[in-house]
């Protein structure tokens, strides 16, 4: 119970979908410049996964909702929300949670978009969090975070090529018992740093043409150093604001998910603030980054590969553009997760029901 009495509100199922096309460091580093070793040794990204041409954001999305809803045993159309957390929309309008609502035959949904860059999932979070807190009869929310990055990355540029990449992850959100489920929410901006990473083009500022499409500003540009100092800045004082509100300690946390920019810089931050490396758990050096779609994604292959108790604690923290940041204090309730990619899946954590 929260400290009103009533029901928390929690994970009951989390869902993954990476899409076929994997590339090697041997395939992405050539067009950039750079050697495959040049990519693992600076950022510790192996392979990413890559859209199809027929694939947009909407159909990796709904692939990780309908896994996400099926490891939570809820039907789609037991949803009351939907919400997206994307960069990389299939147009500017209307908002991909509604094609993913159609594909999904999440019927009964309200489907809305939030944009935050990288820590989009989180921002959806709360959103949902607070929806099923104050709705009178909602019980279900489907936060999805989903990038095609792919689709607006310049293969030459060594920077933002062996970085981004494509892919979805989804939490079904519900009533918890106990004291499990989320734990606030400490979200932040600064527009002053918008400039930082962002893709030019393609909005009302700079609108489609040939000018903008010669000139590659429907690329992501990305000022790596501006980047990589925020980063290491902001990653421990999220650490130390959420430990110091929640009356914590370091050993007192169990696992800690972050957004995925760079593990090998995601790692020297961590060590440098006494993080254990057993509790930092990394999934970009398979993945990536794939912008909102990555805090969620490494929840749930955590969740799925067993490294979860049933009231583990987890420490989420996302930083991406925006510039945008935030954490939660999570208390795990054993929620199944199921991860996906075109025409496999990978793990099956343990059955469980969900109301």
């Amino acid at each position: 119970m929260n400290r009103s009495g009533s029901p928390g509100i929690g994970v009951l199922g989390m869902g993954t979908h990476l899409p076929a096309t994997v590339r090697g460091n041997h395939e992405v580093g050539p067009p950039a410049g750079v050697s495959a070793t040049w990519i693992t040794e600076r950022t510790g990204v192996t392979e990413r996964h890559r859209a199809a041409p027929h694939e947009a954001a909407s159909d990796l999305a709904a692939a990780a909702v309908l896994a996400a809803c099926e490891a939570a045993g809820v039907a789609p159309d037991r949803l009351d929300l939907v919400v997206a957390a994307t960069s990389t929309p299939d147009e500017l309008g209307p908002a991909t949670a509604c094609r993913v609502q159609a594909l999904t035959g999440a019927t009964n949904a309200v489907a809305l978009d939030v944009s935050a860059a990288c820590s989009g999932w989180l921002f959806a979070a709360k959103v949902a969090h607070a929806w099923l807190a104050t709705t009178p009869g909602a019980r279900h929310a489907a936060v999805v975070g989903v990038e095609a990055y792919s689709k607006f990355v310049d293969p030459t540029h060594r920077g933002t090529a062996v970085l981004f990449a494509d892919g979805a992850a989804a939490a079904v959100l519900g009533p918890v018992d106990g004291d499990g489920g989320f734990h606030d929410f400490h979200l932040g901006s600064d527009g002053r740093g918008a400039h930082h990473v962002l893709i030019p083009a393609g909005g009302s500022r700079i609108p489609a043409g040939t000018a903008s499409l010669d000139a590659g500003l429907h690329h992501i540009h990305m000022d790596g150093r501006a980047v990589r100092d925020f980063i290491t800045e902001i990653f421990p004082r999220l650490v130390e604001h959420a430990l110091t509100h929640h009356g914590l300690g370091l050993d007192d946390v169990d696992a800690f998910i972050t957004h995925q920019p760079n593990p090998v810089l995601l790692r020297a931050v961590a060590d440098r603030i006494g993080i254990p490396a057993e509790r930092l758990h990394i999934t970009g050096d398979l993945t990536g980054n794939i912008g909102a779609a990555s805090a969620p994604f490494a929840l749930a292959d955590a969740a799925a590969r067993g490294l979860l108790a049933d009231r583990a604690r987890v420490l989420v923290c996302v930083f991406g553009a925006g510039l945008t940041w935030g954490s939660t204090l999570l208390t795990w309730t054993g929620a199944r997760s199921l991860l996906t990619w075109t025409g496999a899946r990978s793990l099956r954590a343990p059955a469980r029901s969900a109301d």
